[in-house]
């Protein structure tokens, strides 16, 4: 594999496909490659009639902890690497089939926003959601400014936004964020259980109730992405951007402007 290829695998087990994201040393965060491969996957299993399911995971101890921006070459300008991660959530969200998220850990940044653009996410007991962008002088985007809202209402969205601090999955459970917290062995149970009626099930019915269902819900994550893209572009050229990523890699608290 070279350096720019996607780290990402796409499988076939008859009906189902199993997207992983195969990058577990950086705990599964995302590179533009992977992003835009990610996508291409996505949009292409919408287009193949053999398809019936899509379940996607990552490698290893983490679903995804977001951009992997070191990994990201200058060639990519800022504004590529959020229209790319734009397209991958709305790829996930508009794919007709229905996508299962396989959160088997931690899930942070555009993580968060992958695993709850999925139409069924079930989490591992280890696992926990993590919007830290406000950490180090950002806003939250992947979408997760609609997605969390939608799922789990503003109160939830407010205190995972602003504090930017971690939510366990059984605390995501029980503020209806996903849908189920189960061990590890129990969670591969669940989710064939669901890929394998799913697979079966009549595939038009399922797509036409999958776009009612998130033309009611998401009508508004366009909108969201677009506002996303706008503040993130403001933020990534701020002094506070440059002190919380410096505070980051040096491993300080970080100290904004007053």
């Amino acid at each position: 594999m070279t350096e720019n290829a996607p780290k990402l695998t796409a499988t076939r087990e008859g009906r189902v496909l199993h997207v992983t994201v195969t990058n577990p040393a950086r705990l599964n965060a995302i590179d533009y490659a992977t992003m835009t491969g990610l996508g291409d996957v996505f949009t292409r299993a919408g287009d193949d009639p053999s398809v019936r399911a899509i379940v996607i995971t990552g490698e290893g101890k983490a679903f995804c902890t977001g951009a992997d921006l070191s990994a990201i070459s200058g060639e990519v300008t800022p504004e590529e690497v959020m229209d790319c991660a734009s397209r991958l959530v709305t790829a996930i969200v508009e794919t007709p089939v229905p996508v299962i998220a396989r959160v088997n850990g931690p899930a942070a940044g555009v993580g968060v926003g992958i695993a709850l653009a999925a139409d069924l996410v079930y989490a591992a007991e280890s696992a926990y959601f993590l919007l830290s962008f406000t950490n180090i002088g950002l806003m939250p985007d992947g979408g997760t400014t609609a997605l969390i809202a939608t799922a789990a209402g503003r109160a939830l969205a407010n205190e995972m936004a602003l504090l930017g601090e971690r939510l366990s999955a059984t605390a995501a459970r029980d503020a209806g964020l996903i849908n189920a917290v189960l061990s590890h062995a129990d969670l591969d149970t669940k989710v064939r259980e669901a890929t394998e009626k799913l697979a079966h099930g009549p595939r038009r019915a399922l797509e036409l109730t999958k776009q009612a269902l998130n033309a009611t819900s998401l009508a508004s994550l366009g909108a969201a992405l677009a506002r996303e893209k706008a503040g993130q572009m403001e933020l990534l050229g701020s002094p506070d951007f440059i002190e919380g990523a410096t505070a980051m890699l040096q491993k300080r608290k970080a100290v904004f402007a007053e």
